[in-house]
């Protein structure tokens, strides 16, 4: 299998032509690219956009595809590709993420000069496809557990948050 980069206007278009729940984004392009025959996708299937995906399962194992991840090449970039797909499935209790901090620092802000206030060499950066900025300076291992206080706020059992946390 190869890798190829696009941009995140792209990769929304690709996942907005999904016509069933947990298809590749090398089953879509086949779709798109070489008719539905040759995709083999059931006629009878009902389009479902990115948005009601995450209306209707609320979760993000059925937004984040192994090959998406493997597609973003550093650490940070799987941090936000995570965080992205945790604000998709749960767009209106994604707030809460403010709610998480450090001893000494947020962690998590609506803007970068929020977060740079908050503290020195934060980072920040916008969670794509969001209103929120998140720091990325930190160390992986931290970085892992912004990533399971997140799933927590957002309603993920133990179980599940630590397989979010093993995302990255």
């Amino acid at each position: 299998m190869k890798t190829i980069e696009i941009d995140d206007e792209l990769y929304q278009y690709i996942a907005g032509q999904t016509k069933k729940i947990g298809e590749s984004a090398s089953e879509i392009l086949r779709r798109l690219l070489l008719g539905d025959a040759a995709a083999s996708v059931p006629e009878t299937v009902e389009v479902i956009t990115p948005e009601s995906v995450s209306v209707v399962n609320n979760n993000i194992f059925d937004l984040v595809h192994k090959q998406d991840l493997q597609a973003e090449s550093s650490v940070v970039g799987r941090f936000l590709f995570i965080l992205s797909a945790l604000a998709r499935a749960h767009k209106k209790q994604f707030t809460k993420v403010l709610e998480i901090k450090g001893r000494n620092r947020l962690y998590f802000g609506r803007s970068a000069e929020e977060l740079s206030e908050a503290g020195s060499s934060t980072n920040p950066k916008q969670i794509p496809n969001t209103d929120f900025w998140v720091i990325t300076n930190s160390n992986t291992t931290r970085k892992k557990m912004m990533l399971t206080e997140t799933a927590a706020k957002l309603g993920y059992t133990e179980q599940d948050a630590e397989r979010i946390r093993d995302l990255l």
